[in-house]
């Protein structure tokens, strides 16, 4: 990873994790939140859950338990 991938990461994890977007701009060392929201913040719960989604319609059926 890049240190601006661990960047977007590190916001990104936050701000699914609940953490204000104040506070994590302030961590990263923006004077506001403009940049942190526009640029850096990627929603992650929503991309993994649209690709658990996707993955059940292409496979769908129930997974045994060992």
């Amino acid at each position: 990873m890049t240190s601006r991938e661990l960047r977007h990461t590190f916001v990104s994890l936050l701000s699914d994790s609940g953490v204000p977007l104040e506070n994590i701009s302030r961590l990263v060392g923006h004077k506001g939140t403009a940049v942190t929201e526009l640029v850096h913040r990627h929603q992650i719960r929503l991309v993994i859950e649209d690709g658990a989604t996707a993955m059940d319609r292409i496979f769908p059926g129930k997974i045994e338990e060992a």
